[in-house]
């Protein structure tokens, strides 16, 4: 079969491989459509090492075609989205049975557009910081897809305001029709809010932007981190200023999730899932890519040139 394989030299090339066989747990997915996203960057950087030669692609979408001991028969022929530990880059690839979602009522390249980034928005919205009615949000990366879903899910969950934080006018231009009351550029950020404080901040950005929102905290508000886009380095946070305050700093991280509580991801990804197909929520694919052309479109996520949700053809 075909495949995408990331090699030593950082390279990615479209070889044949073996087709891979489901193990007990997980189901053989015949892949229309696969979303990149965040972490195909970090895996190519090195950030997060694996083993090369490696197929990455963590999101894929399309028709279960085998199952693994311990799950259902009739799963096969399932048109399904699935959330990966690698492997979607290809024209077959394995998954696990529980992280694999019935997509009836949703296109094969929406369905790959789901990725993580959906749960992920609606979880950081409706399980992390438990946003109320009447609350206020800003969203760093406001136009990506984590962005333009949290937005939605904010105003589904009855935000009063909502506040999104771009990289440029292009952005903000393509960011305004999800829901946001107000967008400033990055580079205005905070000085462009004058006093403004929120009830919840979405941070995936880091460095001195962690540190600028936490001062934007409302009282009894809450950071959600789940990213480190601008910098890895360590930002230092004095918990008793928090407690003085009632402000929290929380983390989300999917795929541990993923490996620790998979139920609970699973539960969210359904609720989101059900969402999206009743039109309730829209995940915009705004760019679809080739298997020849995967470096290019991680390349361009990486820069910061993408909005919405990149996806790549497979089938």
């Amino acid at each position: 079969m075909k495949a995408v394989v990331l090699d030593t030299d950082d390279q990615f090339t479209l070889t044949d491989i073996d087709e891979p066989v489901p193990a007990a747990g997980q189901v053989a997915i015949a892949v229309e459509y696969a979303g990149i996203q965040y972490g195909d960057v970090l895996v190519r950087s090195g950030h997060f090492p694996v083993p090369r030669p490696f197929v990455p692609g963590f999101e894929a979408a399309g028709r279960i075609i085998a199952v693994g001991e311990g799950v259902d028969a009739a799963r096969i022929g399932q048109h399904v989205t699935a959330l990966t530990s690698a492997g979607a880059y290809a024209q077959v690839a394995v998954a696990p049975a529980a992280l694999t979602f019935d997509t009836t009522g949703v296109d094969a390249r929406t369905a790959a557009g789901f990725g993580w980034v959906t749960p992920t928005a609606y979880d950081l919205i409706n399980t992390l910081t438990r946003m109320r009615p009447g609350e206020s949000v800003l969203i760093h990366a406001a136009a990506g897809g984590v962005g333009t879903l949290a937005a939605q899910f904010a105003k589904a969950a009855g935000a009063a305001r909502i506040v999104g934080v771009v990289g440029g006018a292009a952005q903000a231009d393509y960011a305004t029709r999800f829901g946001y009351d107000l967008l400033v550029l990055r580079e205005e950020f905070p000085d462009a809010l004058a006093a403004e404080q929120f009830d919840v901040i979405l941070d995936p950005i880091g460095g001195p932007t962690r540190l600028a929102s936490l001062e934007r905290l409302a009282p009894h508000g809450r950071l959600a981190i789940y990213g480190n886009i601008a910098t890895f380095d360590p930002v230092e946070i004095n918990a008793n200023d928090l407690l003085m305050n009632g402000k929290s700093a929380l983390t989300y991280n999917s795929n541990l999730l993923s490996q620790t509580h998979p139920e609970r991801l699973a539960d969210s990804a359904s609720m989101a899932l059900r969402l999206l197909a009743d039109r309730k929520v829209q995940v915009d694919v705004t760019a679809v890519y080739e298997m020849a052309d995967l470096d290019t479109a991680i390349q361009r996520l990486a820069d910061g040139g993408t909005n919405g949700k990149s996806v790549l053809r497979i089938a």
